[in-house]
């Protein structure tokens, strides 16, 4: 026994180092997020305070002044600019005094204080059970992420107040003591937004029906004493604006993210306009208020809130992007049986509401109702089609899991200096690979086009090219330019050639290999992405003027025409694209990645040189048409080979087992379904709010092999 004690101290000493190794990187990871936290906090702060006076809080500067909304006398809607409820400017007005005082540093820091409240009640209302390593990071990634969203970011610089109204129901759902209390904040968040009155059903069908009625009560308590004190500004909002249609703007806008606006963009006018609303809208509250009850007696809370607020944005008449932060909430939601599923919703949440819909759609016309209305098709999808894991599915906590190629053997020690990006078998998810390419193309082409350096300091580049190329006898753009302009059809293919195939090839193969070759792909993916960072890092390091745009060296520009060399900013393509981004050309490198991709995977021999044509006919075009210096495409073989190599030493060689393996993946969508059945009812505990939380344990998990 004694010998048994000694033996066993070491392993009880080992343990507990382990864990506390494991407490400590908890804790600096926990440390890193709050930095980051309070880091975009104050970038936020700061650029809505540097900001000139007349520039910034314009709707706060609605409620002062000479020409103030709230200071004068008459109507609240004077200025369409005011929009909220004449409740909501009875409880502002005494409030107009302290705001021209505060205007700036103490309403910012004030608002900045209501999103900190946000993310910590949030954090706290994450359905259970939470692991232990996921609850002390979860306040600072939800601060984080609402201080990177659109609405967030407009209300703070506009100086809005819509952060209050989602606060006061998350406060009276998740913290206010006793359903009455509860009841009553949603009845104050109700009667400064409307819509929010939509929350007393869904306390009503999950059994709180006193906190329902005093949501009710509150709301037309409220409603009623700013009728009584202000009764033409009431009248001109419930009747003559229809609960606030058409304040703030053209309802047709696309910051109106409501389904009256949808409508109205797409041509739907008076009755025909009015009916649609009133029938999709009815269906839109009836199924996501079924759903909401749902996962409230589920137990996952947040989420049921969460899908009613996106409710109340479609049926709002008027949801502008400072309203929208119902649809960052259905973060909490799990859709996806297979674990490489999951990430789909949070990815394209987060997209949605935190940049430009121009940067995740292309600008295509037929796309344009996808994308003015994508706010709002995200709120429809979280309210009536997501389908969201129940907590007693199999799949809730374990997942399908994703399958892995067994590691290739390497000559190098350290190789792959990141092992855990392991090959992984089944096929990507199409969905998320399609929003990650186009939000990453949007970033490249931000970036290249902000990478100009100027046209003296490109033109000097230019020089020193062509300096080192007469110096080694590759000067040749004049001659092969002027031997293809004299050879119509020549001139015309190669044309051709360099506008069409440069994003067509690559897309193909990217295309072929996804469907075909999933382990390859990612493979490939990952070299070409190296392949374009490498890339922009050269256009900011080294601006450079093609050939084309250089005075007085005679090359015809045979794609863009004859250009003016007297004007700035000359050239076709000035304004929607970088003319100095040339060395490395990406023209030559995206050919070469192609050629050497297909050269590699390719079955067959004389699909492997077909391949590698690619690239020399490309070289040709960007020579001929004026583009690009021959040691542009050196410089684009340098980044594809550096692609490659960083592939190479962060994961590893391509999987040998992929040409043998059967593993696919079956099905391209998201894989997401709802799993709802029956499991053993918990007993209701009493927490705050006016909701219960009803603890169901998962049932047994599935074995698999």
């Amino acid at each position: 026994m004694t010998n048994a004690e000694h033996r066993a101290r070491p392993a009880e000493v080992f343990q507990a180092a382990a864990v506390g190794d494991t407490g400590s990187r908890l804790h600096t990871v926990r440390l890193g997020l709050w930095l980051l936290a309070a880091v975009l906090a104050v970038r936020q702060v700061a650029a809505v305070l540097t900001t000139p006076r007349g520039e910034r809080l314009t709707d706060l500067e609605t409620w002062f002044g000479h020409d103030g909304v709230l200071q004068v006398s008459g109507s609240l809607y004077a200025s369409t600019r005011f929009t909220g409820t004449p409740f909501g400017g009875l409880v502002l007005k005494p409030l107009t005094r302290s705001a021209e005082q505060a205007l700036g540093w103490g309403w910012t820091f004030g608002t900045l204080l209501l999103v900190v409240a946000l993310g910590l009640i949030a954090a706290r209302a994450l359905p259970q059970p939470i692991g232990r390593r996921t609850a002390p990071l979860a306040a600072p990634v939800a601060i984080s992420l609402f201080m990177l969203s659109l609405p967030v970011r407009n209300t703070l610089w506009l100086g809005q107040t819509s952060i209050i109204p989602v606060l006061l129901v998350l406060l009276g759902c998740f913290v206010a003591r006793g359903q009455r209390a509860g009841g009553i904040l949603i009845g104050v968040a109700a009667a400064l937004q409307p819509a929010l009155l939509i929350f007393a059903p869904l306390l009503w069908f999950t059994g709180r029906r006193r906190a329902a009625a005093a949501s009710g009560i509150t709301f037309a308590t409220g409603t009623a004493l700013a009728w009584a004190v202000m009764p033409q500004d009431s009248h001109t909002y419930w009747v003559h604006h229809m609960a606030g249609a058409g304040l703030g703007g053209r309802a047709d806008d696309p910051a109106n993210q409501s389904l009256h606006g949808a409508l109205l963009r797409l041509g739907a006018e008076g009755p025909l306009e009015i009916g649609l609303f009133l029938l999709i809208g009815a269906a839109v509250v009836a199924l996501g208020l079924r759903r909401a009850v749902r996962y409230a007696h589920d137990g996952q809370l947040l989420l049921a809130v969460a899908i009613t607020g996106c409710a109340a944005i479609v049926v709002s008449p008027a949801a502008w992007q400072h309203q929208l932060l119902w649809v960052l909430l259905t973060l909490v939601g799990v859709a996806g049986r297979r674990a490489s599923d999951r990430p789909v919703w949070p990815v394209a949440v987060v997209l949605v509401m935190t940049l430009p819909a121009q940067m995740i759609l292309p600008e295509m016309p037929f796309l344009y109702p996808v994308r003015d209305n994508i706010v709002l098709l995200a709120a429809l999808a979280a309210a009536t089609a997501v389908p969201f894991l129940s907590r007693t599915s199999p799949y809730f906590r374990t997942p399908v899991p994703t399958r892995y190629a067994e590691p290739v053997p390497t000559r190098f020690k350290h190789v792959p200096l990141l092992p855990f990006l392991r090959r992984v078998l089944t096929r990507p998810n199409l969905l998320l690979e399609l929003l990650l390419i186009r939000v990453t193309y949007a970033a490249y082409s931000k970036v290249r086009l902000a990478a100009t350096g100027g046209r003296e300091r490109a033109e000097e580049h230019a020089h020193q090219i062509l300096d080192l190329e007469r110096l080694l006898h590759l000067d040749i753009e004049y001659a092969v330019n002027h031997a293809v302009v004299g050879i119509g059809r020549l001139r015309n293919f190669f044309d051709f050639y360099y506008t069409s195939f440069h994003f067509a090839v690559p897309l193909t193969v990217l295309g072929l290999l996804y469907w075909r070759r999933p382990v390859d792909y990612r493979w490939a993916r990952a070299s070409l992405g190296f392949t374009t960072l490498l890339a922009l890092v050269g256009f900011w390091l080294y601006p450079l003027a093609p050939p084309r745009l250089m005075p007085d060296l005679g090359i015809i520009d045979t794609v863009n025409g004859v250009q003016d060399f007297s004007k700035p900013d000359y050239g076709t393509l000035t304004a929607l694209t970088n003319q100095y981004a040339a060395m490395p050309s990406l023209h030559f490198g995206w050919s070469l990645w192609c050629g050497l991709a297909i050269a590699i995977i390719a079955p067959r021999m004389w699909m492997k040189a077909l391949g590698l044509l690619h690239p020399l006919f490309t070289v040709t075009a960007i020579v001929a048409t004026g583009n690009h210096w021959v040691l542009d495409a050196v410089g684009g073989a340098l980044v594809v080979a550096a692609g490659f190599g960083l592939t190479y030493f962060l994961q590893g060689p391509r999987a040998r087992t992929a040409a043998t393996t059967a593993v696919t993946g079956t099905g391209t969508g998201t894989g997401t379904g709802t799993d709802t059945g029956p499991g053993p009812e918990a007993a209701e505990t009493k927490p705050p709010g006016p909701f219960p939380v009803q603890e169901k344990p998962a049932q047994e998990e599935p074995a698999r092999k």
